[in-house]
């Protein structure tokens, strides 16, 4: 019976990807660009755009929302705030578990990569993420699928996610201002260490002389 089921799953796979539709590169802007169904759908708002279409498998959705005027985040630490005020804000309003949390790069971005499992009155369904902040707009890259569909997605999901391209022109300056190393520098090397050759030293010489004493 197991192999009845992996056999059909099988043929489905190979059907599907040898009508699988051809994904083509879409400009969202000048700075981002991602490879989506040739029929997608735009709707431009004030303030945002919105592409969606149907893959074979699964449902692709593309979001440019300016952000508001606030003041520029300073480090890194505050980018890492956003994302994870993002998917709170994400999971809220979906009520599902977030799946496989982890940061990346796209490009000379920092970005943050997640899922989102629910089962509403869909059914079962997963809900992949990439999410791309700069101080002027937030990209999202989202591709929703049946939780069924699980293992046959894999081809088209990788084909759209892997086809974000940033523009070698955006730098991690347009995300946070301060992209100094948050290390230790050399200067703070150079003091501490002084320091404890100061303290060795002043050890040596104190167990030096109770030696001395009472060897007299």
């Amino acid at each position: 019976m197991k192999k009845t089921i992996a056999t059909i799953f099988s043929v489905i796979a190979v059907t599907i990807s040898a009508y699988a539709q051809e994904l083509k590169p879409v400009k969202i802007d000048n700075q981002v660009s991602v490879n989506l169904p040739a029929d997608y759908q735009l709707k431009d708002t004030l303030g945002q755009k919105i592409f969606s279409a149907n893959g074979n498998l699964g449902y692709m959705v593309v979001i440019k929302a300016a952000n508001p005027n606030t003041k520029p985040l300073k480090k890194e630490k505050d980018l890492n705030k956003v994302f994870k005020e993002y998917i709170s804000k994400v999971q809220g309003q979906s009520d599902g578990s977030v799946l496989n949390q982890r940061d990346t790069t796209i490009g000379n971005l920092k970005a943050t990569v997640f899922g989102l499992e629910t089962n509403d009155a869909n059914g079962p369904q997963i809900r992949d993420f990439a999410v791309i902040y700069t101080q002027d707009a937030t990209y999202t890259f989202e591709y929703l699928y049946p939780t069924s569909r699980k293992d046959l997605i894999k081809d088209e999901h990788n084909a759209f996610f892997s086809s974000i391209n940033t523009s070698p022109q955006l730098q991690r300056t347009d995300q946070y201002t301060n992209t100094a190393s948050e290390g230790i520098s050399v200067g703070k090397i150079a003091i501490w260490g002084g320091g404890a050759l100061v303290l060795l030293m002043i050890g040596y010489f104190v167990f030096r002389k109770k030696t001395e004493t009472a060897m007299s």
